[in-house]
């Protein structure tokens, strides 16, 4: 008898065996549940760490706009991507530019769905949340002037037929997948892409009134530095996350994450110490978010040693952006969206490309490692990714244009401030 229940019960406890070894995707639930946390925490960094530093940023007069503008982003992009984002980005497609619309309305996905280990719903759902978050970055650039209903037509626009197809590049089979381009967390796919997209429509907009002429304050360098904070924690599960799994991998992602945003930090504060003689809190901020944009594509290739070179660098560069170049151009980035995330997001891709290693994934191997092939890849991912935002960006700036009827606000409500223009709402009681 004994030896009966034996054989009822040894099937049963090979099952999980023979279907991994058939191939079969299983579920763990320990993924599984990093997974619903790394969502989460992405999730948050769009309508709070992103609002709070973006309206701090922005002026006194703008501030509500600016939060506002950050919401809708969320809510819109989250709808559009559940009814044909997420199947045009992830959709079967045999072609190298774009999914499918297999998914649309998430058709052919229930609750018994995997990808990989985890849920496809999970995955879904975490692959919304940086669709949201890249069209919001691309707001940092036109603050303080640009209509909000265009910038409602914009993003429905943008998320369609730019960052979709983008994402389907990199992680959906698409041409950069194919050429082995490296972009673990979103260097081109996210940051390089709305960097880009931001300096497009900054430069069509044109300049806002007084720029260059008067002093433009942001309203709360307190709240600049909460959403920085928020930003830093929720990358963990923005980097780490991007892994799908807890594993080595994600916990050496979370370490070199922490590393870059801290090394971004210092060295911002004090290549602006020796410029301006003051290490400002603006600056310390703004260098964190640099050192975690660097990070960003690296994360889950790249030892400690790198996570410092590229936090470094990050950093340098975003205050050189800032506070040199981007007054040497002569165009008017609001909130500095192109010099921090389209230039640290450039240096993060290529610096992929250096520090990759075979000690983190022995499918990644960089220029210093043995790989020059690498660096050249990953430069076609970037310029492929600039050229089509920018292209892109420009043909979906003219169609908004067209359907909403301009683009900018009235020169009145540009001066009295869009709080009180377009909202009706003051963020702060004045005196």
């Amino acid at each position: 008898m004994k030896l009966k229940r034996l054989f009822m019960i040894l099937p049963l406890c090979l099952y999980p065996f023979s279907t991994a070894f058939a191939g079969e995707d299983v579920l763990n639930s320990g993924d599984t549940a990093w997974i619903i946390v790394s969502t989460a925490l992405v999730m948050m960094m769009t309508p709070a760490g992103l609002a709070l530093f973006y309206g701090g940023m922005s002026r006194y007069k703008n501030l509500l706009n600016t939060l506002a503008m950050t919401f809708v982003t969320y809510c819109l992009v989250s709808i559009i991507w559940v009814l044909w984002g997420y199947s045009l980005a992830f959709g079967e497609s045999d072609n190298a530019f774009v999914g499918s619309l297999a998914h649309v309305f998430m058709a052919g996905i229930g609750v018994n769905s995997l990808s990989g280990t985890i849920p496809t719903i999970v995955f879904v759902l975490f692959q919304m949340t940086f669709a949201c978050i890249t069209v919001a970055l691309v707001l940092g650039s036109i603050v303080d002037r640009m209509k909000f209903s265009a910038w409602i037509v914009f993003t429905v626009l943008w998320a369609t037929f730019i960052y979709s197809p983008v994402c389907n590049w990199a992680w959906g089979g698409g041409w950069m997948a194919r050429i082995g381009a490296l972009d673990f967390a979103g260097g081109t796919v996210v940051h390089i892409n709305a960097g880009v997209a931001g300096l497009v429509l900054s430069l069509v907009l044109g300049k806002r009134v007084g720029y260059g002429k008067e002093a433009m304050f942001p309203s709360s360098i307190a709240l600049v530095s909460l959403g920085a904070g928020l930003l830093w924690f929720g990358w963990f599960g923005f980097n780490a996350g991007s892994q799908l799994a807890a594993d080595g991998v994600a916990a050496s992602a979370f370490l070199v994450t922490n590393t870059a945003a801290a090394m971004g930090a210092l060295s911002w504060m004090f290549a602006e110490w020796v410029h301006s003689k003051k290490p400002t809190v603006l600056g310390i901020a703004s260098g964190v978010v640099a050192g975690l944009v660097g990070i960003t594509p690296a994360a889950g290739f790249v030892t400690l040693p790198g996570a410092l070179v590229i936090g470094l660098v990050a950093g340098l560069l975003g205050f050189f952006s800032v506070a040199v170049l981007k007054h040497k151009l002569g165009y008017d980035d609001s909130l500095d969206a192109f010099g921090v995330h389209g230039m640290c997001g450039i240096w993060g891709a290529l610096a992929t490309g250096l520090f990759a290693s075979p000690a983190i994934n022995p499918d990644a191997v960089g220029l210093f490692f043995g790989n020059p092939g690498q660096v050249w890849t990953q430069f076609l991912s970037i310029v492929g990714t600039a050229v089509y935002s920018g292209i892109g960006t420009l043909v979906v700036i003219y169609i908004t244009k067209f359907i909403a009827g301009g683009l900018r606000v009235e020169k009145e409500d540009e001066i009295i401030g869009l709080d009180n223009a377009i909202h009706g709402e003051r963020a702060f009681e004045m005196d």
